[in-house]
């Protein structure tokens, strides 16, 4: 409290005394080097201790005015921000798109245009979505999503990249008809993600990993960040875009399981089956997508492992790029 013990003495009467001398602590010395270092400079030094990992701020490809010659293809990344996760009902209250340059073998060359806005819902956006998004009411008052500007932007596309392309695909397709006839492909699903190390597929997951990070949850700093990773070479110097590009060409097979024996139910979702509830025109049944080129063994499971017969005809449909990821 700052009363030395003679003081304290001589407050209830005692004898005074000398109070003892208390030798003041020395400070610490500070090494302080000559020349401060530089941020790379201190993040290499951190990991070369071995004990740290550093992120780094994502890098931006910068728009070009004039794309280099040799990538006849465009591509476009595309992510929106919506009220919920109900195709039919939510509505989109921001879309985010990048188009860039590649050749046929899937090597990226330039950003050639970003198209990004806002737009209003019917109702007052969730509160939950504003605190994943940071998008307001306020924000999105008054504004609206130029239609007319987006079909132009999108008309040039080879190929529409989403990372959930069966979430985004739905809400796309209510804006504007240009997304049905368009070829789609889903970063989430149609890259190995785990065969390249990445214990995840959660595109700030698959950021860090690669020593990234960026600020998320709005759709073109989302967009952005997926062409990082899309374009990271891994040791083979193969690309997850290459790798994309080739899977969104494969044809594929949806098979639903009809009338399928209910206690083989956990036999199919064992098998990646999933159910689907019959909205639209979908069936009522168990069902899965594989590529064309396994579609007799498929069949040859269903007859043998679960109805135990050779007489069934399952329902298959045949899918392109341009069909997947429908509603």
């Amino acid at each position: 409290m700052g009363i030395n013990m003679a003081s304290q003495l001589d407050m209830f009467g005692g004898d005074s005394v000398a109070t003892p001398s208390v030798p003041k602590r020395k400070s610490a010395s500070v090494m302080v080097p000559a020349v401060p270092l530089s941020h790379p400079d201190m993040a290499a030094a951190l990991e070369a201790s071995g004990d740290y990992r550093i992120l780094r701020r994502m890098p931006k490809m910068g728009e070009v005015v004039n794309p280099r010659p040799g990538f006849p293809r465009i591509g476009v990344v595309l992510d929106t921000e919506t009220t919920g996760l109900r195709k039919a009902e939510d509505e989109i209250i921001e879309i985010g798109a990048i188009a860039f340059s590649f050749d046929d073998t899937g090597v990226i060359g330039d950003v050639v245009g970003t198209f990004g806005a806002l737009q209003q819902p019917t109702g007052p956006i969730p509160a939950e979505i504003t605190k994943l998004t940071g998008i307001t009411d306020e924000m999105v008052a008054g504004q609206a999503i130029a239609v007319g500007d987006l079909e132009c932007f999108l008309a040039p596309a080879d190929l529409i990249i989403a990372h959930n392309a069966a979430f985004d695909r739905p809400f796309c397709e209510r804006l504007s008809p240009i997304f049905a006839d368009k070829a789609w492909a889903c970063s989430n699903n149609e890259v190995d993600w785990r065969g390249r190390g990445f214990e995840g597929t959660k595109l700030g997951y698959l950021l860090s990993q690669s020593g990234l990070f960026h600020d998320g949850h709005r759709a073109v700093d989302d967009c952005y960040a997926l062409l990082e990773v899309l374009r990271k070479p891994d040791g083979d110097g193969l690309t997850p875009f290459a790798e994309l590009l080739v899977a969104s060409r494969r044809e594929r097979v949806r098979i639903w399981a009809e009338y399928s024996p209910f206690e083989k139910k956990d036999d199919l979702k064992a098998r990646g089956y999933k159910w689907s509830n019959g909205e639209g025109q979908q069936p009522k049944a168990w069902w899965t997508e594989i590529d064309a080129a396994t579609l007799d063994d498929e069949l040859t499971y269903l007859r043998e492992q679960i109805y135990g017969r050779a007489d069934i005809e399952a329902t298959v449909k045949h899918l392109t790029a341009i069909d997947r990821f429908k509603a």
